[in-house]
């Protein structure tokens, strides 16, 4: 989800342009427009302005920033250099207004007549007028708008933020005063731009079952994560506790979203190329195999059954601290360390499968094959609705689940064959909007030459013409994967992560470690997860760059990638699963839990460390290797 846009420069009554309230007073609503006296949205929207005044009063203040677009709209900079040497006689709103009003067409000479209608000392004006302080002002202005990413006009600041709402009355009204809900929904939009603010929450859930179960509390906690919550099928197939909903089912909805990124990335990416998604797959399989080395180095006889314990990341928890690092975590190196944890994911249902079997069952995995082989017909078919994807991923959650494989990758198939469409033709979407508010337009003066006794236009045929041309014009714009990826990931990054976390993380520290194999098991853990996780993946990583059959990720600097690298040692719920697989009985499966949760965050503090103090240069991990 992309950040808004804030205003960089505050408003200075000294030198903007401002009428209405003071900008300066908590209690007034300001709106900053970057605006052309020649752009024809900007005259329409003007109108809209002048009824907000009328609304507000004092209660608003009102701003305006050129940002003359001369390309586009020739003879737009004379405009405002007319506006701004009309202001040094103190007419700017004046001159501004009348601008508005008349045609964009006319000519200097009619702005020359405006400036006589206006009583300014027309000598003076002429010199302003082509003064190189008036250049500069409007340039200043300029600068301004490219900083705070303005790209066309209108632009509008409300609040300090780019609104992107309608530009209609009552929707722009509701914004300048801000109701409880709107003040509510403008917190939660700020809190969720800021970058870290999905890792504080998942970190935050993560906290909160901890404290849970070391303390009083523990006993609600474990009733509330085991209390059971399905539907009543033959067989209880969804007879499962709210924890597991948590970690099979609310999980889904994460893979989907982690699906969806990286066939973005993969499609026109970071890992477009090839080689470059190589190389998560080669990293995932070191970020396994030297864990379980490690672990089993210092484990023998009947404590080496838990070498699969510290060979799982955890993708939510590893991309949630990078979140945290902000920029200093490349979008290419979160995009590698995705990749890896899926991969890696991938990998310990393997492990599980074939080494911890369970009763897997021939004819659900049978109607799991039939459900991909219809989500495959459905994307070739070209079938760009969405709710047929999903009533096959419904399908497909329960058929893995009922199977005994772990239904969360479901999430992960139907990332694969949601369907792109390529990028429309903007012009050819202009005309059908345009074509549908022209027809509005037209019916709404109408009604307004028709008086109290016409038709409402909202009763007519045409507004509900002219809302499907709209709603077409707009989805088109968006693909079916991208209007899931944009719809599920706040659902993921603030309800099913830190749910997740909840469930996941409960574990009670107090355990008896004075059982055979105790220190063992601890230490293999501990130091498979610390050591072996970033040590595998980088030696991996790094063999594969030097072979040239892998390309390393773009602008992270060595010590970013060691850094990211240790946070793959941060163990999942899985790790617990296997916990719990490789000793069914006594108490070397808490040991094995209380391993990985040392040992996760050791990798957590030294990965984030490391990302914290390297370098932000735009040399690759393995690019500066070889220098």
């Amino acid at each position: 989800m992309a950040a808004p846009l804030r205003l960089q420069r505050q408003v200075d009554p000294m030198r903007d342009h401002v009428r209405g309230g003071d900008p300066t007073d908590d209690d007034v609503a300001v709106l900053v427009l970057y605006g052309d006296y020649l752009c024809p949205y900007c005259r329409s929207l003007s109108h809209v302005l002048k009824r907000l005044r009328q609304a507000m009063g004092d209660r608003g203040a009102y701003v305006f920033r050129h940002y003359p677009n001369e390309r586009a709209h020739p003879g737009a900079e004379f405009m405002s250099r007319a506006a701004e040497a009309a202001g040094r006689q103190d007419h700017f709103w004046q001159m501004h207004d009348a601008l508005y009003q008349h045609p964009p067409s006319m000519s200097q000479e009619e702005v020359f007549d405006i400036a006589r209608s206006l009583g300014l000392d027309m000598d003076r004006f002429a010199r302003d007028l082509d003064s190189q302080e008036t250049g500069e002002r409007i340039a200043e202005d300029i600068a301004d708008g490219r900083r705070n990413g303005v790209t066309g006009t209108p632009t509008i600041f409300i609040h300090d933020v780019a609104y992107d709402g309608a530009w209609d009355f009552y929707s722009m009204l509701e914004a300048m005063e801000q109701p409880v809900a709107a003040r509510v929904k403008r917190t939660a939009r700020e809190f969720a731009n800021l970058p870290a603010s999905a890792g504080l929450v998942l970190l935050l859930g993560a906290a909160a079952a901890l404290i849970c179960v070391n303390s009083p509390l523990e006993p609600y906690y474990r009733a509330i994560m085991g209390a059971p919550f399905g539907i009543d099928l033959p067989g209880g197939a969804l007879s499962l506790t709210l924890g597991e909903w948590c970690s099979e089912g609310l999980m889904a909805i994460f893979f989907l979203l982690v699906g969806l990124e990286i066939r973005r990335e993969m499609t026109t990416g970071a890992l477009a190329d090839r080689r470059a998604a190589v190389l998560p797959i080669l990293a995932a399989i070191g970020g396994v195999l030297t864990p379980a080395a490690i672990y089993l180095a210092i484990n023998r006889g009947p404590t080496a059954v838990g070498w699969s314990v510290p060979t799982a990341t955890d993708i939510a928890f590893t991309l949630g601290i990078l979140a945290l690092m902000g920029r200093r975590a490349p979008v290419s190196l979160r995009v590698f360390i995705a990749a890896l944890a899926v991969v890696d994911d991938l990998l310990s249902m393997l492990t599980l499968a074939i080494f911890y079997p369970r009763q897997f069952e021939a004819g659900w995995l049978a109607a799991s094959a039939l459900a991909v082989i219809l989500m495959f017909a459905l994307n070739r078919s070209r079938v760009y609705a969405g709710w047929p994807y999903l009533v096959v991923a419904v399908g497909l959650w329960f058929s893995l689940h009922a199977a005994g494989v772990d239904a969360a990758l479901a999430g992960v198939v139907l990332a694969a064959f949601l369907p792109t469409r390529p990028a429309p033709s903007a012009g050819a979407l202009l005309a059908q909007a345009a074509t549908a508010l022209s027809a509005l337009e037209h019916a709404e003066k109408e009604a307004r030459e028709a008086g109290a006794d016409g038709p409402h236009v909202d009763q007519e045929p045409i507004w509900t013409w002219a809302s499907r041309n709209l709603s077409a014009a707009s989805e088109r714009l968006l693909s079916p994967a991208e209007r899931a990826e944009q719809g599920v990931a706040p659902w993921a990054a603030y309800v099913v992560l830190p749910l997740f976390a909840f469930s996941a993380t409960g574990i009670a520290l107090a355990v008896d470690f004075h059982s055979p194999g105790a220190a063992s098991i601890l230490l293999g853990v501990v130091l498979g997860l610390v050591v072996g996780k970033p040590l595998g993946v980088c030696v991996a990583s790094l063999l594969a760059v030097k072979s040239g059959i892998a390309l390393a990720p773009e602008d992270v600097p060595l010590r970013t990638f060691l850094g990211a690298a240790c946070l793959c040692g941060v163990g999942d719920t899985v790790a617990l699963l296997m916990a719990d697989q490789a000793f069914p009985h006594g108490p070397d499966a808490a040991i094995a839990k209380i391993g990985v949760l040392s040992g996760s965050i050791l990798a957590a503090a030294l990965g984030a460390l490391i990302i914290a103090t390297a370098p932000q240069t735009a040399k690759t991990a393995m690019t500066k290797a070889d220098a």
